[in-house]
């Protein structure tokens, strides 16, 4: 699939964010009654209480389907994003974060007049010395996102539609996912959606499936995701699940690799070996290397192969955004 009748070849949607990382140790989570590898929501005071206790080592812009974005862009796909910031320092931080990646971002800031001030969103990513990364996220800006901030004009002019799931917890985002959705299959694109994590799938385990069997041409998610969407802990038998609900599907299973649904076929991806230093934003960059392989005209299983480099690449160091130049390094 190619995009040579677009603008774009990729538009995320999802929760625009700044990410503090932090090292820390498991039993620090378990002080803090945080489980360990998964996103919990939290508010601004717990946010603030959270950083003062850790001593953060890096602050840079995050958000899940933004990551993608960026890595999708270093493989040299046309990439815009769509997503609510405030007007604050780190919204125009994020803001000029995007553009200096080559990321096309056309939303306006929160409107202050229709909504509270708020801040723009942050993450506070917990990486313990397996490299396993646990988030606590507060949302602020992020939930402002309504139907009104899907941009018609983006949809029609982007060849793929990828949606974050993180962005299912505020009010209006399924609204406006349903909306991003049916804007894109008027204008004859593909939607792709990512799971994101195995607990906000639980919080809207229905509403995801609607979305999935309805409106999603491509479905994202790893083991724990797509076993709790279908409510089994047999991963084969959610692999299955997937060939009757979506045209494809590539689910990921750490250091096993990935898989790849379609046309009644599973094809298993090998993954990159690599030193794992912090797994915060692999199936990010997992998504950013398939969709980038998938509209450059590539195979599936070439398009599984780059995703797996730049998940690989990824983990190999703290931070969800690439450290080298992937399409170089992959003669791309």
């Amino acid at each position: 699939m190619t995009g040579q009748d677009t603008q774009y070849d990729i538009l995320g949607i999802g929760n625009a964010i700044t990410d503090i990382l932090a090292r820390t140790e498991a039993s620090f989570l378990q002080e803090q009654g945080l489980t360990p590898g998964s996103m919990t929501l939290i508010d601004v005071d717990r946010a603030n209480a959270l950083e003062a206790a850790l001593a953060p080592e890096h602050i840079m812009g995050g958000g899940s389907a933004a990551n993608t974005c960026v890595v999708a862009a270093q493989f040299g796909a046309r990439v815009a994003y769509l997503g609510k910031v405030s007007r604050d320092d780190a919204g125009l931080k994020f803001t000029q974060d995007l553009r200096d990646n080559g990321v096309q971002f056309p939303s306006a800031p929160l409107n202050t007049q229709v909504f509270d001030n708020l801040p723009t969103a942050r993450c506070v990513v917990m990486v313990t010395p397996d490299g396993q990364r646990t988030m606590a996220t507060y949302l602020g800006a992020c939930t402002c996102f309504t139907p009104d901030d899907v941009l018609p004009d983006m949809i029609a002019a982007s060849s793929i539609i990828y949606l974050e799931g993180y962005l299912f917890d505020p009010p209006h985002a399924q609204e406006a996912f349903r909306r991003a959705a049916a804007l894109a299959h008027k204008n004859g694109r593909q939607v792709a959606l990512s799971l994101s994590d195995p607990f906000c799938v639980g919080r809207h385990r229905d509403a995801f499936l609607d979305l999935v069997k309805n409106h999603v041409d491509i479905l994202f998610a790893n083991e724990d995701e797509i076993c709790a969407l279908y409510e089994t802990e047999n991963f084969d038998t959610a692999a299955r699940h997937t060939l009757q609900d979506t045209t494809f599907a590539a689910l990921t299973r750490s250091g096993l690799g990935s898989v790849v649904v379609h046309d009644g076929q599973l094809t298993t991806v090998a993954p990159v070996p690599t030193q794992v230093v912090d797994t915060t934003g692999a199936g990010d960059a997992y998504a950013a290397g398939f969709l980038a392989g998938l509209t450059s005209g590539r195979s599936l299983p070439e398009c599984g192969r780059l995703a797996s480099v730049a998940a690989s690449e990824i983990i190999s160091h703290y931070g969800a955004r690439p450290l080298s130049n992937l399409w170089e390094e992959m003669g791309f």
